[in-house]
């Protein structure tokens, strides 16, 4: 890969850490992360899509100002950690890969998620709210 692309990507990374997500980098980290967590887990699927790619993230960056939020917030990378990707999506029980997407887990369990086809040709702001009412819905006492 070139160096330009290479800077383009760890940019990426830098600010999906800047927002408070664990990266999740192989697949001993994601079973870990998934298999030890307690309350409500978010796991970004993170991807250099530049159209939905380009939507979720700001989407998300707006989720996250709000009050209701999952209690673990972690991000894997498509197309950059392969494997810890298909680690993860391996837990997305019945459900298509999919990059960008946002699965929630409560106590180890999957019960959502929200797909790239859900994400493309909407804006931040209407991903945001779908985002929101996931959180209101499985983020509370």
């Amino acid at each position: 890969m070139s160096a330009t692309f290479d800077l383009f990507i760890e940019e990426m990374r830098k600010e999906i850490r800047m927002l408070g997500l664990e990266e999740l980098r192989t697949p001993d980290e994601v079973d870990k992360a998934i298999m030890s967590s307690k309350g409500t887990l978010l796991v970004f699927v993170n991807s250099t899509c530049g159209c939905a790619g380009g939507i979720a993230k700001p989407a998300l960056t707006m989720a996250l100002g709000e009050k209701t939020v999952p209690d673990k917030l972690t991000t894997v990378f498509a197309g950059q950690d392969r494997e810890a990707t298909e680690r993860a999506r391996s837990y997305f029980t019945n459900e298509p890969p999919s990059s960008p997407s946002f699965a929630l887990f409560k106590d180890g369990k999957f019960i959502n998620i929200i797909h790239r086809s859900e994400i493309e040709r909407r804006s931040p702001e209407k991903v945001a709210e779908q985002l929101k009412s996931t959180f209101e819905a499985y983020c509370r006492e």
